[in-house]
């Protein structure tokens, strides 16, 4: 039985380390080979061991093979995303409208990850004051997933131009039960080397170095070790 004190390898390092900087949201470059039954049951294991707030474990995997269902799906995203490029104007709304944004259709398998607000039987340890925890705690689910599913090469895209009332209409949840990401999942015929709004211009990564605070906002790192590592870093 693995010893779960026994440290990292440097192998092991370098592989986290890896999935973290080479995962990416990916929209255009879907697969249409299946996921396999056992390599999506290892996707849902890691997601299901993503840490939670009092150990309420609030999430639920809705998996999705039925294309009429992702037909809906997709009717929602062209509505919603139609209301999305009218935010916008001039070049930037040409930009916008340029972007594919969704994997729907083109992924062999959708999955939605809920959050069921409900659960935790009373107040749950942890969530009496920010009673968020719930869906931050299903966040971590959405993480952990990602990063297993870059590990198998496998890529995922979080559709967020959805109306989630819609959504769950749809997919037939519960009052209680809020559906937190909608997410594309397939093997890809490459994965971008660096996120596809970056390459395509909308928008770039943020300098590190200017995102970390000391002590209170807007106080600079004074360790200098700390702040040179901030401003180059060494990706393993």
């Amino acid at each position: 039985m693995h010893d779960p004190n026994m440290p990292f390898s440097e192998a092991e390092k370098a592989g986290l380390y890896r999935a973290i900087h080479e995962r990416r949201d990916v929209r255009s470059q879907f697969l249409p080979d299946p996921v396999p039954p056992r390599v999506l049951g290892r996707l849902l294991e890691a997601a299901h061991h993503a840490p939670s707030v009092g150990f309420m474990q609030p999430w639920d995997f809705l998996v999705i093979e039925s294309l009429e269902v992702r037909r809906q799906v997709h009717g929602i995203f062209t509505r919603e995303n139609e209301k999305g490029a009218r935010q916008f104007s001039g070049e930037r709304q040409q930009h916008y409208r340029s972007l594919k944004l969704e994997g729907i259709l083109e992924s062999p398998l959708n999955l939605c990850i809920t959050c069921d607000r409900s659960r935790g039987n009373g107040p749950v340890l942890g969530r009496t004051s920010i009673v968020e925890m719930d869906l931050f705690s299903t966040c971590l689910a959405v993480q952990n997933l990602w990063l297993a599913a870059r590990a198998e090469g496998i890529g995922v895209g979080w559709v967020s131009i959805l109306d989630q009332e819609e959504l769950a209409t749809v997919l037939g949840l519960p009052e209680h039960v809020y559906p937190l990401a909608y997410l594309c999942i397939g093997y890809v015929s490459e994965f971008l080397d660096e996120p596809e709004l970056a390459r395509k211009g909308w928008r770039q990564r943020l300098p590190l170095a200017e995102l970390v605070h000391a002590n209170g906002w807007g106080q600079e790192v004074s360790d200098d070790e700390l702040r040179q590592a901030l401003e180059d870093p060494c990706p393993r």
